[in-house]
């Protein structure tokens, strides 16, 4: 047995069961795996322009967001000195704004300034703590560079003030918005029934030649779940992802903006919210993960595993968002 999960459909389907055929594009990017899959009249659908096409939507994200490569955008930013504006480019401040959004909806449980927090932890580019965990004194000096609030994000100008020491870290954001510019790139090309999918987010459309939506299995639970995406992404947040042993404990991923350490005993073991937007889906998983079964004020449609048990937990609002 398994429980089945079919959005409200909203907007037509836009494609009729019919002759086609499912096409498959993939690769890597962002430092994981990514597929589309898609249908397509005949087999001469898949070529090199799509492909690229979709590849530049990555790069766009990478050249902008990656904290990983020292000349994108946000790596100057957070290089900045303090006092300083900085004009953001139209994708970077359509991510940002969510992710500020985000913050002050989840009473900054997401904190898109979390940065510091993640390389002190090993979870950035530098990688891995060292053979000691961060001192309380290392803590206590991040925290002082950590809040959203710090930010003054001039959304008329589409700008951002550095005051000094923040670094902003898009990671939980970036991949799922990278979804949703993918998609959008699908759309424009006239593709119109996809899955497309990074490093286990995902954003469906339409339907497939035998008239079966895109069906995908949320991670985890007993019984398991599926849900139909037509118009709709799904992102997962989990501690099995990213995390490191020390001294018998697993440290997770996860950081808590408000204590700059990673979740303690993490009471969920994945997250998955399903939300029109891919990127919101992602910021909104970062933030159920931290706040467990405190998600649901959130009003996101949301799928919370915990560690202890096989049953899974659904808020209200992803038992009244799909029928």
């Amino acid at each position: 047995m398994r429980q089945v999960y079919i959005p409200e459909i909203r907007s037509p389907l836009g494609v009729e069961k019919g002759p086609g055929v499912i096409q498959s594009l993939s690769g890597t990017t962002m430092g994981t795996g990514w597929t589309c899959k898609f249908m397509a009249d005949t087999e001469s659908r898949v070529d090199g322009g799509l492909r690229a096409g979709l590849e530049r939507q990555f790069q766009l994200v990478i050249a902008q967001m990656s904290n990983w490569e020292p000349e994108s955008d946000v790596s100057r930013f957070n290089r900045a000195p303090g006092g300083t504006w900085h004009q953001l480019a139209p994708e970077f401040f359509q991510v940002l704004s969510c992710a500020m959004r985000v913050a002050e909806e989840s009473g900054g449980t997401y904190d898109p300034t979390v940065g510091p927090a993640v390389d002190l932890w090993g979870f950035g580019p530098a990688g891995g703590p060292g053979p000691e965990l961060p001192a309380k004194s290392a803590i206590a000096r991040v925290r002082r560079r950590v809040g959203w609030r710090r930010l003054r994000f001039d959304a008329d100008r589409r700008r951002v003030y550095q005051p000094g020491g923040v670094a902003l870290d898009l990671s939980s954001i970036a991949k799922g918005f990278a979804v949703d510019l993918a998609a959008g790139h699908l759309d424009s090309c006239g593709v119109r029934s996809y899955l497309m999918e990074i490093g286990g987010e995902l954003k469906g459309r339409g339907v497939k030649p035998d008239g079966q939506p895109w069906w995908v299995e949320l991670e985890g639970g007993d019984p398991p779940a599926v849900v139909a995406l037509h118009e709709l992404a799904v992102a997962t947040s989990g501690e099995y992802r990213r995390n490191f042993l020390h001294a018998g404990r697993i440290y997770g991923h996860t950081i808590d903006p408000r204590t700059c350490r990673p979740i303690a005993n993490p009471a969920w073991l994945a997250v998955s919210v399903l939300h029109g937007s891919c990127m919101a889906a992602d910021a909104y998983a970062t933030a159920a993960m931290v706040l467990g079964r405190g998600a649901a004020r959130l009003g996101i449609a949301a799928r919370l595993l915990p560690v202890d048990g096989n049953e899974a937990v659904e808020t209200q609002a992803l038992r009244a968002m799909l029928r």
